[in-house]
């Protein structure tokens, strides 16, 4: 056990059933002993890890959030963020993946399909066989989904798509997409409804794959539309609320990216206490030195704090509370915490922390993502902004 994770056994017995320790260690168990050893051949060659997602599938992960009938798990968003951080703690690439799969793609049929869509789709995202991608985002319209250019234009019983996605996560290895496009331009938002795309559908491929920073075992790429007809009951929902739908998505997937960020954050902790243990000057560990204990002192205590938000999120998203403020509070707090403590524990390292020979030089190129991905920090702001004063309105 880790020395993050003796300290976190004084916290998480509070909240923790003996069920969600298991699933804790079973994941650990499982990332130290299928990912570890592959880490950097992975992100060398930025090789997406196929064969071990099909595991996790297997073990339940893939379907963590959704019912047994429909071959899922049946757990929460407490042991799905439990998940995510043990498998980002090892790798991020993998945790990342996982995501995208549950809690954005997935999720956005088990949200928002009718009983048909569901029986069709989440057994087969839930064991692993499929997997999915989630496409909002565009070149010209990232946080703004208004801007949105892809078009859905209803014929007959078809919707004929034409448009681009971009920075897709799980986009050239996905079996089905849920897309986002314009069905009325006159509405903005409310003009944006989502559909499932099928892999193999005539029109639909997968485009450039992203060469990035960090998180390189994770595929990230465009999604391409091309007179796509795609049959009128792959409509999910409503007509014109794919937008809503959408926001109600992000609710859970914000969780999801705290997790993350939880995970790569605590790697990179783990990684300090252990290097400053050994790594001497002037006679004695360095983690002698008070300046460098006061740093492990803000570092793990912001992480604390993060973890704190995340569940809290997390609970208040399995009582059946809505999370908007909640899950965009632990994104945002989470995710920047993550930054600061990978960049502490690259400078804590010295010139080791710059080369590849150590982990904190990968823990410190994936976690910027966390600040972006699901809406910036930026954005973070906004909706918690709005969400203070929703509760607290002007009284002039």
């Amino acid at each position: 056990m880790s020395v993050t994770e003796e300290a976190a056994q004084a916290l998480y017995p509070f909240v923790l059933t003996e069920e969600q320790e298991q699933l804790r260690k079973a994941v650990r168990e499982f990332a130290v002993r299928e990912i570890a050893p592959n880490i950097m051949t992975w992100d060398e060659a930025s090789t997406f890890p196929l064969a071990v997602i099909k595991q996790m599938g297997a073990l339940g992960l893939l379907g963590i959030l959704f019912p047994p009938e429909y071959g899922g798990a049946g757990l929460g968003y407490v042991d799905y963020a439990l998940a995510i951080e043990e498998l980002s703690a090892v790798d991020g690439s993998i945790g990342i993946t996982m995501a995208a799969h549950n809690s954005l793609g997935s999720n956005h049929i088990f949200l928002a399909g009718n009983e048909a869509q569901r029986r069709k789709y989440i057994p087969r995202l839930a064991s692993g066989e499929w997997l999915a991608a989630w496409g909002l985002t565009e070149p010209g319209s990232g946080s703004d989904a208004s801007g949105a250019r892809t078009m859905a234009i209803r014929k007959n019983d078809r919707y004929v798509l034409n448009g681009n996605k971009t920075f897709i996560t799980n986009g050239h290895y996905a079996d089905v997409a849920v897309v986002i496009a314009v069905t009325d331009k006159s509405k903005g938002t409310h003009g944006l409804s989502a559909f499932v795309v099928e892999k193999g559908t005539k029109g639909f491929r997968p485009g450039k794959k992203e060469n990035k920073l960090g998180l390189r075992a994770s595929d990230t790429s465009e999604l391409i539309f091309e007179d796509c007809e795609i049959p009128a009951e792959n409509l999910l929902g409503v007509e014109g609320e794919g937008f809503i739908d959408a926001m109600r998505v992000l609710d859970g997937g914000r969780i999801s990216i705290a997790a993350l960020s939880l995970g790569i954050a605590r790697g990179a902790l783990d990684a300090t206490l252990k290097y400053v243990k050994e790594r001497r000057q002037f006679g004695k560990a360095i983690a002698e030195f008070q300046g460098i204990q006061w740093k492990l002192a803000d570092m793990a205590t912001e992480l604390d704090a993060a973890r704190l938000l995340t569940l809290r999120a997390a609970v208040l998203k399995d009582a059946g509370r809505r999370v908007t403020r909640e899950s965009s509070m632990a994104k945002l707090f989470a995710s920047e915490v993550a930054v600061r403590i990978c960049n502490d524990a690259v400078q804590l390292f010295g010139g080791y922390g710059f080369i590849k020979d150590y982990p904190v030089e990968k823990f410190y190129r994936d976690v910027k993502l966390c600040t972006i991905g699901e809406g910036t920090s930026e954005i973070q702001r906004m909706v918690i902004g709005r969400e203070v004063l929703r509760v607290h309105p002007s009284r002039g």
